[in-house]
């Protein structure tokens, strides 16, 4: 199976090539950014893709994360997302960002929870809780950063994600401390690559987590009055 993973998610406009055959990701390419991806993101797939030596007709799918993340730069991912996946015939899958994180620790070792947490900024966290085998404990929510430190606090769990340091040094007194602070800034696109290989392709298209409102409304002043 050849699978295109997708990130435009957080601070990174990231894509990479796995071939499940060779069990192996074959092209790979990640930038950081935090804007502007719309620019960058074809021209990097197109690079990615002549790196693994393999055409947009060969793919069997395309995966891509789908937040919680930036308003714009989960719009731009999906939206490649599904236009590859339309112009090859082929199926999209979504991917959250918050198992995007976890994935690697649980594959190191899912006997101990995993708390992946994005900084959502004014004290709020986007927050899922994994338990052994992988098992959701926590769903994907946005909750007050105390909210959420209640919810972590699980024994010695490993955090990772955008707010990993906030989670950590908000820890409840008198329980283990975290056992692992992974605070990278977006998830490793190799991951987000083996995720879209096994996971099931029968949800439909993917559709953005936002998890919460956009920040910017529209302006009740700025109106024009209708005639």
């Amino acid at each position: 199976m050849l699978v295109l993973a997708i990130d435009t998610a957080l601070a990174a406009c990231s894509a990479a090539v796995l071939d499940t055959g060779r069990g192996a990701i074959v092209g790979r390419e990640s930038l950081p950014m935090v804007r502007g991806q719309a620019e960058v993101l074809m021209p990097l797939i197109a690079r990615v893709m002549a790196q693994a030596g393999v055409d947009f007709a060969t793919l069997d799918r395309v995966a891509v994360t789908v937040g919680p993340g930036s308003f714009t730069g989960l719009r731009v991912g999906i939206s490649a997302a599904r236009g590859i996946a339309l112009a090859a015939g082929k199926p999209a899958v979504g991917l959250s960002t918050l198992a995007s994180f976890a994935a690697p620790h649980i594959a190191a070792d899912d006997t101990e929870p995993v708390v992946a947490a994005i900084d959502a900024r004014h004290e709020h966290v986007y927050l899922q809780v994994f338990g052994p085998e992988g098992r959701t404990l926590v769903s994907a929510r946005i909750a007050p950063l105390r909210e959420a430190i209640r919810a972590a606090a699980t024994g010695a769990a490993r955090v990772t994600g955008t707010a990993a340091e906030l989670i950590a040094a908000a820890w409840p007194p008198g329980q283990p401390p975290p056992a692992l602070i992974d605070a990278r800034a977006c998830p490793d696109i190799d991951w987000v690559a083996r995720l879209g290989a096994a996971a099931s392709v029968s949800q439909g298209p993917p559709r953005p987590l936002y998890l919460r409102a956009p920040d910017t409304q529209p302006q009740d002043a700025a109106r024009l009055p209708r005639r």
